[in-house]
């Protein structure tokens, strides 16, 4: 049965897309710890981020460098931080966070609760940051 990030990638469930190339997929968090918490993953559906092939993986964490530094261009932010924790979904990803504080870390703490077109707004800004880079 394919992931909810599986389906969220084939376009079966909607997201506010934030970059995409053939082989990976970066969307916004809709739980976010922070505006513009997006999560980057592979189109290959692999359950755990370090049972992915080591071309699959350098690629993915490059990818997520090019998106994190669009981020860093439409976001207030000291920093993109990046955190792999993928317990809930059973497919690999990655976390990237602008954070001005390292507090902001901590992943007990509530989630945002961000209106929809707020997310869309975030999400094409940085589609376009990350399209112009």
């Amino acid at each position: 049965m394919a992931s909810v990030f599986t389906k969220i990638i084939n376009g079966d469930i909607p997201s506010f897309k934030v970059a995409e190339d053939a082989q990976h997929y970066a969307f916004l968090d809709i739980n976010p710890m922070m505006k513009g918490h997006v999560l980057v993953v592979p189109k290959v559906e692999v359950d755990y981020i370090f049972d992915l092939e080591d071309k699959i993986i350098a690629e993915l964490n490059v990818f997520a460098k090019r998106v994190a530094l669009a981020m860093e261009q439409v976001l207030p932010c000291k920093r993109v931080g990046m955190m792999v924790i993928g317990t809930e979904v059973p497919h690999a990803h990655i976390h990237l966070l602008p954070f001005t504080e390292e507090a902001q870390f901590d992943i007990t703490r509530p989630r945002l609760e961000i209106k929809k077109e707020e997310m869309q707004s975030i999400a094409e800004q940085i589609l376009l940051a990350f399209l112009q880079a």
